[in-house]
């Protein structure tokens, strides 16, 4: 074994160029494991979201996005669950059998459109031309609604009305229902929003 010292010029550019391969490696690296990761438009095409409902109070909504829509969890009175059977007769679609595959989950098709009676689950967006309604869950006459409003929703670009079902209202320019999302429970208080098979 030669005690020879090595040359620092030689010391400095084994460290060096030891460095630049290293920096090189990690430089490659990175990309490549990253395209492991889902993008955001991945995420927003198709990622579950999870809610807390467990401070929703009857007779009040929250507003969540998925897939770039917003996503309303209403929790109804006992009241407005009463008055959805006796408005069958105003609506254009009172069982949801218009475009069922696309707009509602089997486990929705009944007469409060969602899988909990009290709790709705609706994609926010009117089926006319993709405005978003508004709230109107206070009852009786009020501008641009029926003497005998029993609380529900109104798109102001158009006037279509829909009950607290989501469900539309006959001779209104929404040719359909509201959309009711794929969505579970996880707990009475956890609400998957995206999927509605159980692994």
């Amino acid at each position: 074994m030669s005690d020879t010292p090595i040359d620092s010029s030689k010391r400095t550019w084994l460290i060096a160029s030891g460095c630049a391969g290293a920096a090189g490696g990690v430089a490659v690296a990175v990309p490549f494991v990253s395209t492991f990761q889902p993008s955001e438009r991945a995420k927003a095409a198709g990622a579950a979201v999870e809610v807390d409902i467990s401070g929703l109070k009857a007779g009040e909504k929250i507003t969540v996005e998925w897939r770039g829509k917003p996503v309303w969890i209403v929790k109804r009175t006992p009241e407005q669950l009463a008055e959805l059977p006796k408005l069958d007769g105003q609506l254009a679609d009172p069982q949801s059998k218009r475009n069922p595959a696309e707009l509602t989950p089997e486990y929705a098709r009944n007469e409060h459109r969602s899988i909990k009676p009290e709790i709705l689950v609706a994609v926010g967006i009117c089926t006319h031309l993709g405005c978003s309604p508004v709230d109107k869950f206070t009852t009786g006459p009020q501008p641009s609604l029926p003497d005998d409003w029993h609380g529900g929703f109104l798109c102001p670009c158009h006037g279509s009305t829909f009950d607290l079902a989501g469900r539309v209202f006959k001779n209104k320019p929404a040719p359909d229902n509201l959309e009711v999302p794929p969505h579970m429970y996880l707990s009475d208080t956890r609400l998957l929003i995206g999927e509605d098979k159980k692994a």
